[in-house]
């Protein structure tokens, strides 16, 4: 079983620019305007004196994105003279525990599992952030009130306070679609799911088909259909009901939860909206999925699929030019629902308090922090002072307009859910439903899983 968040890891491939060797001051201080140096000048001053100080940081990023995160290091370890080393581990998640449970923690842990952050809180091994910290979350990151509930947990004092910072985030709420089949059909991009569902079928009338859907994965089989469940619950539902559903609150076959389901089988099962028949959904693997949307004529004219998709397109297109996105629009009819996205994120904790750990909490707040990032490769940001212009492409700096004016974000909530609901029963139950089995039926019986592990 996977987790299914790691695909958005893969996007890399596919948004880098430039070479992703390491080095040390990717970009010279004070020579590209797109970068925000007065930040780092003003850092800089602040916390200037630490020098001689170390810092150990600890998290998920291995390979090319260790590489770009000790890029932007760098820029704290010049600004402080802290020795500021960081470090990851193939089962980090695990190591993570073993090491505050033995008292040799680092100072800073980035973990992208509220979950188990929430548990490393709750047994005293994390550091409160403070209050002044969450509110400057609040008023410069875009649906900054969700991203301070996804750092918000119960301390060993039972007494809740703010431990994790957000840094980094990656999205799923994305229709991916080919512009040149777009103009040549005379489609325009939809603005509502109701312009959505309509365009669909002028497809459909002009003898096409709209949908190109793939839900095999192999063991993991199930999994895409999830996230068309998950970002139709945040557009049918409020973001309060989204949670309780996640903490199983109300269960998966309350009417609201059935809704979602049965929204995504008006696409799904609808033997004339999906490419190769209701019949080829479970049996295509989720990789070959957008595949039609490149044939000649298309087999498709619309993806839905997280921000990784990209990697798996033929060699050579284009993002931007022969394929684009737009993000997947909600319903006019329940316009009070605003703009809610789905996707993941990292939270950055002190896990071994030190002057050079608060500094680094700092340092996160300046667009300087995100901008080294964001101009190399995939990274995005909901912090709303960052320049957006520093983006490497366009397609990412469409991503991150798309975060920073969201009204609510949310993790994926199969990825929070139990691993034998998230990563099973939930999976397992949307090939029963795609197969033909009632809504319904499908939500009990992966509510009769849940009640199972009790």
């Amino acid at each position: 079983m996977i987790n299914k968040s790691l695909w958005m890891g893969v996007a890399l491939t596919v948004l880098m620019a430039g070479g992703a060797a390491a080095q040390e001051l990717k970009f010279a201080p004070g020579e590209e305007s797109r970068f925000n140096w007065q930040s780092f000048e003003d850092f800089k001053s602040a916390h200037g004196d630490l020098k001689g100080q170390s810092l150990t940081l600890f998290g998920p990023w291995r390979g090319d994105d260790e590489i770009l995160f000790n890029s932007v290091l760098a820029y704290f370890r010049e600004a402080t003279g802290v020795d500021a080393r960081y470090s990851s581990s193939e089962n980090y998640e695990q190591q993570i525990v073993i090491d505050t449970q033995a008292g040799s923690p680092p100072n800073i842990a980035i973990l992208p599992q509220p979950g188990l952050l929430a548990d490393l809180a709750s047994k005293g091994f994390l550091v409160p952030l403070g209050d002044e910290t969450a509110k400057w979350v609040k008023e410069n990151y875009g649906a900054g009130e969700s991203w301070i509930g996804y750092g918000t947990y119960k301390g060993k004092d039972g007494a809740e306070a703010f431990y994790a910072f957000p840094y980094k985030a990656d999205v799923k709420s994305l229709v991916w679609y080919v512009p040149e089949n777009f103009e040549e059909a005379g489609y325009e991009v939809p603005e509502t799911m109701e312009d959505l569902l309509a365009l669909s079928d002028q497809i459909v009338e002009d003898g096409g088909v709209p949908w190109c859907i793939g839900l095999g994965s192999g063991g993991a089989t199930g999994w895409p259909a999830t996230d068309w469940v998950e970002d139709l619950m945040l557009r049918t539902q409020p973001a309060e009901t989204y949670d309780k559903w996640v903490s199983n609150e109300i269960k998966f076959n309350d009417p609201a939860v059935v809704g979602a389901i049965e929204e995504f089988g008006k696409i799904a099962r609808n033997d004339k909206y999906v490419s190769g028949g209701v019949a080829a959904v479970a049996s295509t693997d989720f990789r070959d999925s957008p595949k039609g949307l490149f044939d000649i004529p298309p087999k498709c004219y619309l993806h839905h699929q997280a921000s990784f998709i990209p990697s798996f397109f033929p060699d050579g297109v284009e993002l931007g030019v022969d394929a684009d996105f737009f993000y997947m629009p909600t319903y006019e009819a329940k316009a009070d629902l605003g703009t809610p996205v789905l996707g993941a994120g990292t939270l950055v904790t002190i896990t071994k308090d030190s002057p050079a750990a608060q500094a680094f909490i700092e340092f996160l707040k300046t667009p300087i922090a995100h901008e080294v990032w964001m101009a190399q490769a995939a990274f995005l940001t909901p912090y709303k002072g960052v320049n957006v212009e520093a983006y490497a492409n366009d397609p990412l700096k469409k991503q991150g307009e798309i975060l920073t004016s969201a009204t609510t974000f949310r993790f994926d909530a199969s990825d929070l859910m139990p691993g034998k609901i998230g990563a099973g029963a939930f999976w397992t139950g949307m090939i029963d439903y795609v197969g033909g089995k009632d809504a319904e039926a499908v939500a009990t019986d992966i509510q009769n899983a849940w009640d199972g592990l009790n």
